[in-house]
């Protein structure tokens, strides 16, 4: 057994999807998430600008005596989950491998799509990943890089408590402009007559009702914050890892942004519990 907690981090908020799936999984976890806000989004930078800031980040992680990394966030596990395997002493796992695997697992008829952020799409690692995994599965990749601003202006623009966020999720985001976007991105996917598709941005799950509605009921989604969930759980549980509940679980944030209101709104949205403890970065 392991009381130390788990290590997530992300380039804002979306990684906060993966966060909630770990302590909806395992509440006896005490969990440390770093929000790089002030240097987000990390999707139009170039990859080797952003394997510095997952190397930056991770030491960081492990002065805090993390027992696992969790890169939560797509373009950095791109960007940087080989590196970190190389460099650091604890487990780190990213998000793509668990999404791809999943959607592997899904398809029926070997036809899936894959949204993301332009530098995700462009790096080719989740058409990678998956072939690795069935070469005989056909990807097709698209960047949706407005929905991200698409969940944090819906958040902003709600208010509703923050445990409705899931069951609100529908009224907030099935507005007339938010569809029109939504169905620019995903009709090449829909034409592609996929019946599976990965949500390869952390972000994305908020927006599965908007997803869903754009692609049909047909297509079954794969979130990758879920899929990366199931991994935590089954890595710590094999290394024997697992918090033995004699402590209670304490959750703490940090973020590079300054505007700590502004985090704890968004944040505690996507996360589905009010953030208390919150602390700055300076980066």
């Amino acid at each position: 057994m392991n009381n130390a907690p788990i290590g997530i981090f992300d380039s804002g908020f979306g990684g906060l999807t993966v966060a909630r799936a770990i302590h909806k999984r395992l509440p006896r976890e005490s969990l440390v998430f770093f929000g790089d806000t002030a240097r987000c989004p990390y999707g139009p930078r170039e990859l080797d600008e952003v394997r510095g800031f997952v190397r930056e980040i991770c030491s960081w992680l492990v002065t805090q005596n993390v027992k696992m990394i969790v890169i939560a966030c797509n373009t950095a596990t791109a960007a940087g989950l080989a590196l970190a395997q190389m460099e650091f002493n604890v487990p780190v796992v990213g998000v793509v491998e668990p999404g791809a695997r999943g959607a592997v697992r899904m398809t029926r008829n070997r036809r899936v799509g894959v949204i993301a952020t332009r530098a995700t799409v462009n790096s080719g690692i989740y058409s990678n990943t998956i072939r690795n995994l069935d070469a005989g599965v056909t990807v097709f990749s698209t960047a949706t890089p407005r929905f991200v601003e698409i969940v944090e202006d819906g958040i902003r623009k709600s208010n509703s408590p923050i445990e409705r966020l899931t069951a609100e999720a529908s009224d907030v985001y099935l507005r007339p402009a938010f569809q029109e976007i939504a169905r620019d991105y995903l009709d090449p996917i829909k034409k592609a007559d996929v019946d599976t598709l990965v949500l390869g941005c952390t972000h994305y799950p908020v927006l599965a009702p908007l997803i869903q509605q754009a692609v049909g009921e047909n297509v079954s989604l794969i979130s990758s914050s879920e899929e990366t969930a199931k991994e935590v759980v089954e890595t710590l549980t094999y290394r024997d890892h697992l918090a033995d509940g004699s402590l209670p679980a304490h959750n703490v944030f940090f973020t590079t942004g300054k505007d700590l209101d502004d985090f704890r709104q968004i944040g505690g949205h996507i996360f589905g519990e009010p953030i208390d403890e919150l602390e700055y970065v300076d980066v």
